[in-house]
């Protein structure tokens, strides 16, 4: 297991955490590419995590297809591939963290009972935001769940408080951050908590990742502060789209690498439209990774939008 990065850290160290479910397709890579290249501009260390927290989906064969692509486009790492399936014990004291300070508690709800609960007026809280239903049972109605079997999840006790996290692209990401899942029913540590154990661990200073994920920035932060951890900031990086304009999928046609390079094309070729589409490239260059680190500027993103994907004229096209 790497160890923890302290007295190396940078504010621009970076990583890319897929998870091994299927192969990556051309938004996931887009989005590698800009995370590698915003690191390395900035002279900072390129970090791999293997987000395999569910073990039901989660393939070792995916994931070495996934590892293979990223150097076939000339994205390289450091140090070791961290993998979140080895790091069970780390979440598990980070819960324990939580439990000391009376902010975590066990809760029976189902999904069909919270969107139910959640329908109604909450105060301060978000529309849809967990309504609390389980944070104030006393110990005879906490008892009386147990009996029934239903294994609880545990969530954490935010109360609705406002969080803010700083992105490089969009600024403040303000919201009202609800008592969310930190550990599922199944004894599963959730992925909000693990993602934030982990980039505190790695020395992570800087989260690019895709705008789909924004939301969850401010929860993320506060929960890095609940820890004792400094938040890192962020870049969330403009999704590819499929041609009926929701997010890129297996449904689109050839979307992943291998794809392409079965339809002719190379992994430079796909580089260089996943660098064009980010301004870094005109359609007919193909420059190398090295080029691309010399040309990369955040600012080209400021004003970027979804990018479509055509599949006639190719990826990104």
């Amino acid at each position: 297991m790497p160890r923890r990065y302290a007295g190396r850290m940078g504010p621009h160290d970076g990583r890319f955490a897929p998870s091994p479910s299927g192969p990556l397709h051309l938004g996931n890579l887009r989005t590698a590419l800009v995370a590698w290249l915003r690191a390395r501009s900035a002279g900072g260390r390129f970090l791999l995590r293997v987000e395999d927290l569910d073990r039901g989906r989660s393939r070792r064969e995916h994931e070495e297809r996934q590892l293979q692509d990223l150097a076939a486009l000339g994205i390289d790492w450091d140090d070791g591939i961290v993998r979140q399936s080895d790091r069970d014990a780390a979440y598990a004291a980070g819960i324990d963290v939580l439990r000391a300070r009376d902010l975590v508690y066990p809760c029976w709800c189902t999904r069909a009972e919270i969107r139910e609960a959640a329908g109604a007026p909450h105060g301060d809280a978000p529309e849809g935001a967990y309504p609390g239903t389980c944070a104030h049972l006393d110990a005879a109605a906490r008892a009386a769940h147990e009996e029934r079997g239903r294994p609880a999840a545990l969530r954490v006790r935010a109360g609705a408080v406002r969080s803010v996290a700083r992105d490089a692209v969009r600024g403040e990401l303000s919201a009202v951050v609800d008592d969310f899942v930190v550990r599922r029913g199944d004894g599963t540590h959730a992925y909000n908590l693990a993602v934030v154990v982990d980039d505190a661990w790695q020395g992570v200073r800087e989260v690019v990742r895709g705008d789909d994920l924004a939301s969850s920035a401010p929860r993320q932060a506060w929960l890095a502060t609940v820890l004792g951890h400094e938040a890192p900031t962020y870049l969330h990086v403009p999704l590819v789209l499929g041609p009926d304009g929701r997010r890129l999928a297996k449904r689109d046609g050839a979307v992943t690498l291998e794809d392409r390079l079965a339809l002719g094309e190379d992994a430079d070729d796909v580089r260089s439209r996943l660098a064009a589409s980010l301004g870094l490239c005109e359609p007919d260059e193909r420059p190398t990774p090295a080029e691309l680190v010399a040309r990369f500027d955040v600012a080209t993103l400021r004003d970027a939008g979804p990018v479509r994907w055509d599949p006639v004229a190719g990826p990104l096209g």
